[in-house]
C-alpha cells in the first residue's frame, strides 16, 4: 500500500485541531475503532462518535451520520473499509474539516482526491494512537 507523505511537523499541526469525529467507531473495546478515540479521549480531545448502531459510546452521544453532527468537526477520522470510503467523504467535505485522516490500512485514492479538491487535508493509512505516541 501506497505511503502517506506527510511530514512529522505537518501532522503534529493536525493534532493542534481538537474536534474530532470518528465514522466507525466500536463499542468493542478490543477494536481499533474503540481505543484509538478513547485515548485521544484522554488526551484531550473531544471525540464525537459517529455510528448507526449505537445511541453512545464512552459516554457520548453517537450520531448515526456525519451530516447529524451539530457541531464543528476539525478532523473525521475514517475506520471503514477502503471500499465503503468514498460515501464517508462525499459526506465529510460537506462538513468543511481541515483533516480527513483515514486509519491504518485504509486508502481510496479516488475519495481522498475529492477531499483534497475541496481544500481538505487527507491521511491515509496511518493510525492517529501511533502517529500521536511517536510525535509526542
Amino acid at each position: 500500500m501506497e505511503k502517506d507523505t506527510h511530514t512529522d511537523e505537518q501532522i503534529k499541526k493536525f493534532y493542534e485541531l481538537k474536534n474530532i469525529a470518528v465514522v466507525g467507531m466500536s463499542k468493542n473495546p478490543e477494536k481499533a475503532a474503540h481505543y484509538v478515540p478513547k485515548y485521544l479521549a484522554e488526551k484531550g480531545y473531544n471525540i464525537i462518535p459517529v455510528n448507526p448502531t449505537a445511541d453512545e459510546i464512552l459516554g457520548k452521544k453517537c450520531y448515526s451520520e456525519l451530516s447529524d453532527i451539530p457541531e464543528h468537526v476539525d478532523i473525521v477520522d475514517v475506520f471503514r473499509p477502503s471500499e465503503q470510503v468514498m460515501p464517508v467523504i462525499d459526506e465529510a467535505v460537506k462538513l468543511k474539516p481541515k483533516v480527513i485522516w483515514l486509519q491504518e490500512g485504509i486508502h481510496n485514492i479516488e475519495a481522498e482526491s475529492l477531499a483534497r479538491k475541496s481544500g481538505i487535508e487527507v491521511i491515509f493509512n496511518r493510525c492517529m494512537l501511533a502517529e500521536h505516541q511517536r510525535l509526542f
